[in-house]
Formats: structure tokens, C-alpha cells, sequence
């Protein structure tokens, strides 16, 4: 990404908030023929509390095309993002921009066990479930959910390095920063909440 100096985060916990708000991350792998992406959500083992490691699993064969384990991988963490119209800015001011919060992780993963991988999968649904009356556990089918689960490989990787930006506006002043988190309070109100985050102390 970018190098802008008043962008970049350095904060592991920032870059774990960032996981746990946004589950939906893009692999990247360099495989033997070439770049291979796969879609994938992605959860932190919050019992790693020096670091960052995320857990997650594949559909058969991903892992083969992605050569799974063999490599260091990226993993990409989007946030909330939107375009931010030079319209919001003061008259003169004519050059708009996109304003995202976004993590690279990388670190080459770790193939889970069988058991390993159905204990992350009941995990991972448990995660999402929770926010959902009547949420369901993998547990009530524990036999039919057991076979289903061995279409998948479970991945369990620890980040040995990241790159995360905040580009949120922060070279704008106060009253630009008014107008611009007021447009996106109901367009794309985690974006404005980011913006609000990240306002240059006064």
C-alpha cells in the first residue's frame, strides 16, 4: 500500500479490531502457476495474546491450488470504505478521494487436524450464530456436520508481519470533517464512526 505517513497504522490492536469487525478477508497466495485468491472469513484465536493469529478454513481443493502451508501467504482485511466527494470539501478544493481502512497480514499457515479443523468450524459458526435468535450449533448434527466438514482444511496462521492503513481524511480540517462523516452517517455510518476515530486531536 501507499506509504503516507499519517495513514499507517502500527497498532496490533487496531489491526485486531479491525479483524473482528470484518470477517470477510481475501488469501493471496504465490503458488508454483501463478497468483491464486481465494474469499474466506477469517475469526482471531483470541487466546494468542502477545500477537496476531487468525484462524480460518478452505473448501476442497483450494488448498491445493493456493499450495496451503508450503508459503507465506498475504490475507487482506477490508473495512469499511467509501468515495469521498471533493463536492464535501471547501469552493477550490476539487480533488475527491477514497477513504478505506484496510489490513495485509502475512505469515504462512499452519494445516489443522482433522479434529483441529471441526473445532475451529464449530468455532467459526458459534462466532456468527451468537447474533442470531435461535442461532445454530454445529453440535445438534454433530455426526452429519462432521462428514460435511471434510470438504474443508482448517488454517490456523500467525501474523509475522502487517501493513494497515486509515486513510480517513485526516488531512482535512475540522469543519470538511463535519461535512463529510454528516453525509456518510447514514450512507456508511461504520466509515464515519472510523473517521470519527481517527480525528486529529484538537
Amino acid at each position: 500500500m501507499r506509504h503516507t505517513p499519517r495513514y499507517i497504522v502500527e497498532d496490533p490492536n487496531e489491526v485486531k479490531r479491525l479483524i473482528r469487525r470484518n470477517a470477510w478477508a481475501t488469501f493471496v497466495s504465490p503458488a508454483t502457476k501463478g497468483l491464486v485468491a481465494s474469499h474466506y472469513p477469517v475469526i482471531l484465536d483470541e487466546q494468542d495474546q502477545d500477537g496476531i493469529t487468525i484462524v480460518s478454513h478452505f473448501g476442497r481443493p483450494d488448498e491445493v491450488a493456493h499450495e496451503l502451508g508450503e508459503h507465506e501467504i498475504l490475507v487482506i482485511i477490508q473495512g469499511p470504505h467509501d468515495y469521498i466527494s471533493s463536492s464535501w470539501y471547501a469552493e477550490g478544493d476539487i480533488i475527491p478521494t477514497w477513504n478505506h481502512v484496510t489490513a495485509h497480514l502475512y505469515g504462512t499457515p499452519e494445516i489443522l487436524s482433522d479434529e483441529e479443523n471441526y473445532e475451529m468450524l464449530s468455532l467459526l459458526t458459534d462466532h456468527f450464530e451468537r447474533h442470531y435468535p435461535g442461532g445454530r450449533s454445529l453440535s445438534e448434527d454433530e455426526e452429519g456436520t462432521r462428514r460435511v466438514a471434510k470438504g474443508t482444511v482448517g488454517l490456523r496462521m500467525r501474523v509475522d508481519r502487517f501493513d494497515a492503513r486509515a486513510k480517513l481524511s485526516q488531512n482535512k480540517q475540522p469543519d470538511v470533517l463535519d461535512t463529510i462523516t454528516g453525509h456518510l452517517a447514514t450512507s456508511n455510518p461504520q466509515l464515519a464512526a472510523e473517521m470519527e476515530r481517527a480525528r486529529p486531536a484538537q
